[in-house]
């Protein structure tokens, strides 16, 4: 029993970066990300006696962790809404680098996305989990998560207006802006 535990810990440890990340791109917040990995935990170690040994343990967590997530939501009744995107315009900075530009273009788009969709793409392309896996995280059929994923990717294409590999990098104004040589 105490190896079980042991190995069980162990297992539950090396999946929480990766919970970490899913709960990031559920809440939008770090802080919040932390707090539902923190009850993802918790309630998995009150619940390990219903986990199988051996079997997909990260799976079992994610789904945890999502259902956590739902549930809070459900409790909270409303969110603040940030459709037009005013409030985290306020609070954003200028990047740096244009790749900042890109991610930070990616980051409202992908909020953009339908709920079952942004998970979807989350989990399959982010978090690295198989159809089959993703599917039983989110209780649904493979083939309407192979849909989910498919409309995720061409309506974040859509919104980032990608047509092909010379849309990624910087435009034409931003590489002349950064390759001329602006002495003061």
């Amino acid at each position: 029993m105490a190896t079980e535990s042991t190995s069980f810990k162990r297992e539950m440890l090396a999946t929480l970066p990766s919970l970490r990340a899913f709960a990031v791109s559920l809440t939008g917040k770090h802080d919040k990300a932390d707090d539902l990995v923190q009850d993802t935990v918790m309630k998995a170690w009150a619940k390990q006696s219903s986990f199988e040994m051996g079997t997909n343990i990260k799976a079992w967590l994610f789904t945890i962790l999502r259902n956590e997530f739902y549930s809070q939501m459900r409790k909270r009744g409303r969110e603040v809404q940030d459709s037009d995107g005013a409030f985290t315009e306020r609070l954003s900075v200028h990047p740096s680098q244009y790749g900042l530009m890109d991610l930070e273009d990616f980051k409202k788009a992908l909020s953009q996305l339908p709920d079952d969709q942004r998970e979807a793409i989350i989990l399959i392309g982010a978090s690295g989990f198989s159809y089959e896996e993703a599917a039983e995280i989110c209780d649904c059929a493979v083939g309407t998560m192979k849909s989910r994923v498919s409309r995720a990717r061409a309506r974040l294409q859509d919104m980032l207006k990608v047509h092909g590999e010379s849309d990624y990098g910087p435009d034409a104004v931003s590489t002349q802006v950064t390759t001329n040589n602006h002495s003061f």
